[in-house]
């Protein structure tokens, strides 16, 4: 075959421009130091490299952002439980010291600050929030754990559960002393005489509220139970009064053995003693429903803890239904789970009622209602005493009848104190029981912290692991690609002077 100078030129031509494409190749992995510029140059590589990152993204996801989330998360939360367990701990050590029967005056004040202080930092802990979202709530995370303001015509139907194992033995007064006003009072001791200071030992247990509503004052209502271990409903009926005082009245606040009373105004049910000692063997469960009109600045919103119907909000007419138990009775859970890698999620939150209910809000209600009776009843002391240094009942008579108003406020001191006595040495075995429970949410938290950090190494190991594979499968190593592009640079020099040669040879060099 002849070959003539134009096709010597042309192969030359087309040489030069494959070197070049060499040559451009090894200077775009130079630069870039990657194997391929586009998938055509290796679809193989091409396609594990989006293997890599999508597997490198995911792992970022984990890494970077949800193990971080999740972990401020449990510490917020650990933080506000550990917080918790301050308060409760603070509880038990004034419990022991109202338990004691030579506190003065100014220690009943000290203690009913402190007490009234610890409330509302309970309060601030059970609304603690993580970047805005509270903790405590479930997943209604823009809501608050309790009501920030006083809501006066906020109406809920509440269903609460009582369990009848719960119940305690508490101490009621009738006949409370009342200072006299003026000199005709002093001498009308008849009160004293008709109406006795006395107290009245039951057995109750509690409503999670206080001034509810059932019914009417003197209605008798039925609320149904069940025995442990039974599926028979059965009916216990409870006298209705809406204070403690129209109970007084009624009956002196006497209850027949097999009878209960129910007092609106501090949510007790109270029970006679054959019916507390039946109920509380049977191991019975109360399915009492009320309504509760009225909420205070700092009081637990019932939905996180019963079944319950908002019907009025701020006075406005609503129907907004809340679930917190199943109809076999089982806790519904309202659970946030962060995923923190490839088919394994964590509970990252804590509901309210895992870790206090009103229980332990209502006992601080307790002692701080009989730390102020006791500082109120000692004033009556006091009152009595100064009244009868005056001049003007100096009068025999006159200090003959106080004399038996000091006697009978004096009395009133004594129960006054031991009834405080009473709750707080209660409380000193309760507070040990809500700790406990708070320890045992420290240990879960503790846990999910513990899986959280092993599977944050985890990930870290991994995401080392991907990101040196798509090195390996995306990256040339520069020592290489020097060498490469310095060959690819020789040869097209080497191709321009070759074809530079060629261009200058013709007929005329041989004739």
């Amino acid at each position: 075959m002849r070959i003539t100078n134009n096709m010597i030129m042309t192969k030359a031509d087309a040489n030069i421009n494959g070197v070049k494409v060499i040559l451009d190749k090894r200077n775009t992995q130079m630069t870039t130091q990657k194997k391929i510029d586009k998938p055509s140059d290796d679809p193989v590589i091409a396609v594990r490299s989006l293997r890599f990152s999508t597997s490198l993204s995911k792992v970022n996801q984990y890494y970077k952002k949800n193990i971080p989330d999740a972990e401020s998360w449990l510490e917020v939360t650990e933080t506000a439980v550990n917080d918790m367990r301050s308060i409760v701990r603070n509880v038990h050590t004034l419990s022991n010291q109202g338990a004691n029967d030579t506190l003065t005056q100014d220690d009943r004040k000290t203690i009913l600050k402190q007490l009234q202080a610890l409330q509302s930092q309970l309060y601030d802990a059970g609304n603690s929030d993580y970047a805005g979202r509270t903790v405590f709530t479930g997943f209604r995370t823009n809501k608050t754990l309790t009501f920030m303001a006083d809501e006066k015509d906020t109406t809920y139907s509440i269903e609460q559960p009582i369990e009848m194992k719960e119940m305690e033995e508490y101490r009621y007064y009738s006949g409370s002393v009342k200072v006299p006003g003026d000199a005709t009072e002093v001498l009308d001791t008849t009160s004293i005489v008709n109406n006795p200071y006395t107290e009245h030992d039951y057995y109750r247990v509690r409503a999670a509220y206080d001034n509810i509503s059932v019914g009417n004052n003197g209605d008798v209502v039925g609320i149904p139970y069940k025995n442990a271990g039974s599926d028979v409903t059965q009916t216990l009926n409870v006298k209705v009064y809406e204070t403690e005082l129209d109970w007084e009245n009624a009956t002196g606040m006497v209850i027949g053995d097999d009878d209960a009373v129910l007092i609106e105004e501090t949510g007790d049910i109270i029970l006679g003693k054959n019916l507390s000692s039946t109920m509380k063997a049977n191991r019975a469960v109360l399915d009492f429903s009320y309504t509760k009109t009225g909420f205070k600045d700092g009081e637990l919103r019932p939905e996180y803890y019963y079944n319950c119907v908002k019907t009025a909000d701020k006075g406005a007419p609503v129907n907004v239904q809340y679930d917190k138990y199943d109809e076999n009775g089982n806790t519904i859970g309202y659970d946030i789970n962060y995923t923190i890698a490839a088919n394994q999620e964590l509970r990252v939150n804590i509901e309210a009622d895992q870790v206090f209910d009103s229980n332990f809000i209502q006992d601080i209600n307790d002692m701080v209602a009989a730390v102020s009776n006791a500082i109120n009843a000692y004033d009556k002391v006091q009152n009595l005493k100064e009244m009868k240094a005056q001049m003007q009942y100096a009068a025999s008579d006159y200090q003959t009848s106080l004399d038996k108003w000091i006697e009978a406020a004096n009395k009133e001191l004594d129960y006054s104190n031991n009834c405080l006595q009473k709750i707080f040495n209660a409380e000193l075995e309760k507070s040990k029981n809500y700790e406990d429970r708070l320890n045992l949410a420290m240990t879960d938290i503790g846990c999910r912290k513990q899986q959280l950090d092993m599977t944050s190494k985890q990930m870290s190991d991994q995401l080392e692991t991907v990101q040196d594979l798509q090195s390996k499968n995306d990256d040339m190593d520069l020592s290489e690609v020097v060498l490469k592009y310095t060959a690819a640079r020789t040869a097209y020099s080497s191709s321009l002077t070759a074809a530079g040669k060629l261009g200058d040879m013709t007929l005329l060099n041989y004739i």
